[in-house]
């Protein structure tokens, strides 16, 4: 279980609400047991309507400040539009197995996942209760 801030499940939410036409994206900070901040970035993909790839500036640029002593990055967050809150085919071809936390948020609801090896979602995914506080 994962525990994350009411008010950064709402932010999320609105940021997905507020792009209905395309998939919104950010990166996820905190640790093992809680998300603490989020940053939403700039969808850089060829077609935003169909996946999304996070700016990768703001990723190199999250990844430089961990090392720094800055927050952790621990994952990611995307919309799925038109869909539903679960990884589909193209989240687990574009997902390495490295324990990284994604929320996807559909319809207003927000979901947890870990990219791991061999997940029983789309055989790269598995569920991660999500404890809103």
């Amino acid at each position: 279980m994962t525990a994350i801030a009411s008010d950064l499940i709402d932010r999320i939410r609105c940021e997905a609400a507020a792009c209905p036409d395309a998939e919104v994206c950010g990166l996820l900070f905190g640790d093992d047991a809680a998300i603490t901040a989020i940053r939403p970035c700039r969808n850089v993909a060829a077609d935003p309507a169909r996946w999304f790839e996070i700016d990768p500036a703001a990723l190199l640029a999250a990844h430089r400040a961990a090392r720094g002593g800055g927050p952790r990055l621990i994952g990611h967050y995307h919309s799925h539009p038109s869909g539903i809150a679960r990884p589909s085919p193209r989240d687990a071809a574009s997902a390495p197995p490295d324990g990284a936390l994604w929320l996807i948020v559909a319809g207003g609801t927000v979901r947890g996942w870990r990219a791991v090896a061999d997940g029983p979602v789309e055989g790269r995914f598995a569920p991660v209760p999500l404890r809103i506080a």
